[in-house]
């Protein structure tokens, strides 16, 4: 459930974000050569806090050469692979059919 606390702290975090000024996780991998955003977040505290998370799951999937920034932005989209030239988002989940 809710607090109200949460439903206060979203909306800032929304309103942050539609103006730019909300704080997001950038990590650049050499391989695969990919972009990734994770955010958005009040503060840049709260980021770093998340980055941990985001660094070891990279790596569990075998991303290298893992750069990292932590800034003010609005991505255009949250997954850019660069070497296959794609913008992925990854809050679309594919549908599979003819699967039993």
């Amino acid at each position: 459930m809710k607090t109200i606390w949460d439903n206060l702290k979203e909306t800032l975090i929304n309103t942050a974000n539609n103006v730019g000024l909300a704080w997001w996780v950038e990590i650049v991998t050499q391989t695969p050569r990919c972009t990734y955003y994770f955010g958005p977040f009040l503060n840049s505290a709260e980021a770093k806090i998340a980055l941990k998370g985001y660094i070891e799951d990279l790596e569990l999937e075998g991303a290298q050469g893992i750069a990292v920034n932590i800034k003010r932005c609005k991505p255009g989209s949250l997954t850019i692979a660069e070497d296959l030239g794609e913008k992925i988002d990854r809050k679309v989940k594919p549908a599979f059919s003819g699967q039993i």
